[in-house]
């Protein structure tokens, strides 16, 4: 494809040769001649001289390139809708596969791709286009839109809702039970049934072997636009705002309430029955033991202001050392009360 070409459909300033012939999207290092890289974290800018890509995307206010450049004010989304120029994933076969299991009160609309070993429960509803792969299973009482994607080895339990374009990717498991059991005697449980459901709204993302809780009563919900990384827990009773992002290995107890705009980075927690507002950023393993104001930038367990937080790290790695110069001074002190105290 001409570099002329890409420029017009990513809407980007093109600084160079529009003849250009681009074959792929490569990163800057893996790049060769004929690709077009890209430059969104100025964290590489270093790698810019030495890249042998043929074109590159970066910042309108970069600086100026040896190789043709295409400049935008977000690189990054122009280099996300790039990948599309060039890539084109494997389409599923219209049909249903003949060892899929359909219940007789199932309802599918058209042009699904069914894949095989798949089972679709009693009075389940799915929307037009839907592509189920190997081995998905949707229980009873499911209610899905249109457009609806679920890969190999997915779980969506009994009665969950689930809206118009939404992925689920390998392994993920929506509404099984909630962690919900009540002490009975000294070292006896009881398993409270969870009763309620799972809802995800509109163009919602679940990626792989990540699980959303059903509640004992009422319902989890994540709304429209929200992403939830690999290997994330969403708890029983959990709300989760709209345009949202849970990063890998984020755990939200029970009852946690998530607002819009927020970013839970990589491995944070979130103690059960509190708010997170609007807006809010926390960075990776940071622990949330009580509600976060809207708008605030969090690090650390327990969580506390982001920049505090860098100012204590400082103060933390240099602890040895200021104990032992407490040590050393409270010895001197010492030694001086003991000379004072002589007759």
């Amino acid at each position: 494809m001409r570099l002329g070409d890409i420029a017009q459909r990513l809407d980007c300033l093109l600084e160079g040769d529009p003849s250009t012939e681009i074959r792929r999207v490569a990163g800057l290092e893996e790049a060769e001649p004929g690709d077009l890289t890209f430059l969104s974290n100025t964290k590489y800018q270093r790698l810019v001289a030495s890249t042998q890509a043929s074109a590159i995307i970066i910042a309108k206010d970069a600086p100026a390139t040896r190789i043709d450049s295409l400049r935008t004010d977000n690189p990054y989304l122009a280099f996300a809708r790039s990948i599309d120029l060039f890539y084109a994933p494997p389409k599923a076969e219209l049909g249903i596969h003949p060892t899929a299991v359909i219940a007789a009160t199932a309802r599918i609309g058209r042009d699904p791709s069914i894949g095989p070993f798949c089972v679709i429960g009693e009075q389940v509803q799915i929307g037009d286009r839907a592509v189920l792969g190997s081995h998905v299973a949707i229980y009873p009482g499911t209610r899905i839109g249109h457009d609806f994607v679920a890969h190999s080895h997915v779980s969506v339990r009994e009665h969950t809702r689930i809206g118009n374009r939404v992925i689920l990717q390998n392994g993920v498991v929506i509404g099984a039970d909630g962690f919900g059991f009540a002490k009975t005697g000294l070292s006896n449980y009881q398993k409270i049934t969870q009763s309620g459901i799972v809802v995800l709204e509109d163009d919602v993302e679940v990626q792989a072997n990540s699980t959303v809780d059903r509640a004992a009563i009422g319902e989890t919900r994540i709304r429209q636009g929200t992403k939830v990384d690999n290997l994330v827990q969403v708890g029983h009773g959990s709300r989760v705002g709209e345009h949202s992002l849970l990063c890998a290995q984020v755990g939200l107890a029970g009852s946690t309430e998530v607002g819009n705009h927020v970013i839970l980075t990589g491995q944070v927690g979130v103690a059960g029955h509190c708010k997170v507002g609007d807006n809010v950023i926390a960075t990776a393993q940071t622990g949330i033991p009580s509600d976060v104001e809207p708008g605030k930038v969090v690090s650390g367990c327990p969580a506390i202001d982001n920049k505090l937080w860098l100012r204590s790290s400082i103060v933390f790695s240099k602890l040895p050392e200021i104990n032992k110069l407490v040590k050393k001074l409270k010895q001197q002190l010492d030694d001086l009360a003991s000379k004072t105290s002589r007759p």
